[in-house]
């Protein structure tokens, strides 16, 4: 079976999330004629889960662009360069962390940011004895300020009620690789991000010389706003077919 020409476009969403989110964005790649799917991000830690991926994103046949929501961009940051086939990035309200630092570092450094004092702390077993992690929930009172705000109040409360916490070694462990040195990238910054903080995402992304776009809106302003998003990956797709989908890395 010959492997498509056109990218793929792999979508891993970020932290109290899941692949849903993206609905609109596939919907509009697909009657664009791009093939478009999720990936499960596990949200055990950045180690974990950018391996995961990474072997997700290699078993995709031809080339392919990732694209990363919030945390999901400090994910497809560690795993772009690992299978070899990732041609581009997109950041959608995401992290793009250098080698070295923390995710928590760097919201220590956003006063966009109300997150860390909406959050919840819970136990998950490692599966070794009694021993246990600690993982993170956003307090579902404080769901639609700090993380939906453009959500309609009754949506926001189900994505609350839905949401998937994260490992604290989200926020803990160390970037290893930062894939974005050497792959074209794109970002989508909301302007009203209040939960990974406009500020840092903007700084994050004008440090990579990303493509930058930005949309009024939450954290998820892709939900409520998908087009913007949608025009960015179609911007990545026509650009890394001019330059023959070849990884800038090759």
């Amino acid at each position: 079976m010959t492997a498509p020409t056109t990218p793929t476009v792999a979508l891993v969403h970020g932290a109290f999330a899941d692949n849903s989110g993206w609905n609109g964005v596939i919907a509009g790649l697909t009657a664009a004629g791009i093939r478009a799917q999720g990936i499960s991000n596990p949200l055990r830690g950045i180690a974990h889960d950018a391996d995961y991926v990474a072997s997700a994103l290699g078993q995709i046949p031809g080339p392919v662009i990732a694209v990363g929501h919030s945390y999901g961009g400090a994910v497809i940051t560690n795993a772009g360069a690992q299978p070899g086939n990732v041609v581009a990035l997109v950041y959608v309200a995401a992290f793009a962390p250098d080698e070295g630092e923390t995710l928590g570092a760097i919201e220590e450094g956003s006063t966009d940011s109300v997150l860390n004092s909406a959050l919840v702390p819970l136990h998950y077993p490692t599966g070794q004895g009694d021993e246990t992690e600690i993982e993170f929930a956003i307090d579902q009172e404080k769901f639609h300020d700090a993380f939906a705000a453009d959500v309609p109040p009754a949506d926001s409360a189900l994505m609350g009620a839905t949401q998937r916490p994260v490992s604290a070694r989200a926020f803990t462990e160390s970037t290893t690789a930062a894939a974005w040195k050497a792959l074209p990238c794109w970002a989508v910054i909301p302007t009203g991000d209040h939960a990974a903080g406009s500020d840092v995402l903007r700084q994050m992304a004008q440090r990579a010389g990303m493509t930058i776009s930005e949309v009024e809106g939450s954290h998820v302003a892709f939900v409520t706003k998908p087009q913007p998003v949608i025009d960015a990956v179609l911007e990545a797709v026509r650009s890394v077919q001019g330059a023959g989908s070849a990884p800038a890395n090759a």
